[in-house]
């Protein structure tokens, strides 16, 4: 039987670490305040920025959603960050995706200042992760790599599969396995006989959105598995992995829930701090 890495026990324990450095922030008179912007009304985002809201308050951090109509225009939305870019008192700023269709994500993305950029997803910090300079990492990915660190799980010398190339979980996370002195492998939609790749891995991260698409074969015996996924099937939430039959084959696994999902959040909070003490923070 695999263990079972728990993503809700340890994004508690990062928390309390988040919540210690708030607190040092604010005996500098200094109150990190994170901005999430909601474009519309999708049930689903507002159920996400709730739950970022109240997260951020039980760690101390101050927070704001600013809600703005469905038929917001783009220059509109734009104007908003900006303004947003110019207040000093706010250090983080989330545009919570996806956003309205008449919107382009990418061109709200690079409007975000680099140094608010909390999601990790501008350019410039994207570029600083894949040249090794300080800047922001996506969230998830990072939940993933502090996983890991809470774990004891050295990646060094290991063979590292990475299911899926999105730039807000496969990109980053190959990147950051790179760092941490992992032999990365990258599979994707277009990788043939993904199997005899995937059952070389002593880490298998699965990325791909495709409900229960990794299964028992298709695992390494003793390999650590991180599910990165989450679907929902008939009202009940699953993993990009079949867990009931690669459970059995794993040394250690997340399970969806409670797996990789609470660290994202948590990964947020740790930004909002890094970008309250300035970003020559991110150098330490």
């Amino acid at each position: 039987m695999a263990h079972l890495i728990d993503g809700k026990k340890w994004s508690s324990v990062s928390r309390a670490e988040t919540a210690v450095e708030v607190r040092r922030l604010l005996d500098k008179d200094l109150m990190p305040k994170l901005v999430v912007v909601l474009v519309g009304d999708n049930p689903a985002s507002l159920v996400y920025v709730r739950g970022k809201e109240k997260a951020a308050a039980e760690v101390g951090i101050d927070s704001r959603i600013d809600r703005l109509p469905a038929t917001t225009s783009a220059q509109e939305l734009l104007a908003h960050i900006e303004q947003l870019n110019q207040d000093d008192s706010v250090h983080g700023i989330l545009v919570q995706l996806p956003l309205p269709d008449h919107i382009d994500e990418q061109t709200v993305i690079a409007t975000i200042s680099p140094e608010k950029d909390v999601d990790g997803f501008h350019a410039h910090n994207v570029g600083a992760l894949a040249i090794g300079l300080p800047g922001f990492v996506p969230c998830t990915p990072l939940g993933v790599m502090k996983l890991l660190e809470y774990e004891n799980m050295d990646m060094t010398g290991k063979h590292a599969v990475v299911i899926g190339r999105s730039n807000i979980v496969g990109k980053p996370l190959s990147q950051l396995l790179l760092k941490a002195n992992a032999t990365v492998t990258v599979c994707h939609s277009r990788t043939k006989d993904m199997a005899s790749i995937t059952r070389q891995a002593d880490l298998l991260a699965v990325a791909i959105g495709k409900p229960e698409f990794v299964t028992g074969d298709m695992v390494k015996p003793g390999a650590v598995v991180i599910d990165v996924g989450i679907n929902r099937i008939e009202g009940k939430l699953v993993g990009d992995v079949d867990f009931a039959s690669v459970e059995p084959v794993a040394s250690a696994i997340t399970p969806v829930p409670k797996g990789v999902g609470p660290m994202t959040i948590a990964m947020l909070l740790h930004n909002t701090v890094l970008a309250a003490a300035g970003f020559e923070a991110l150098r330490s």
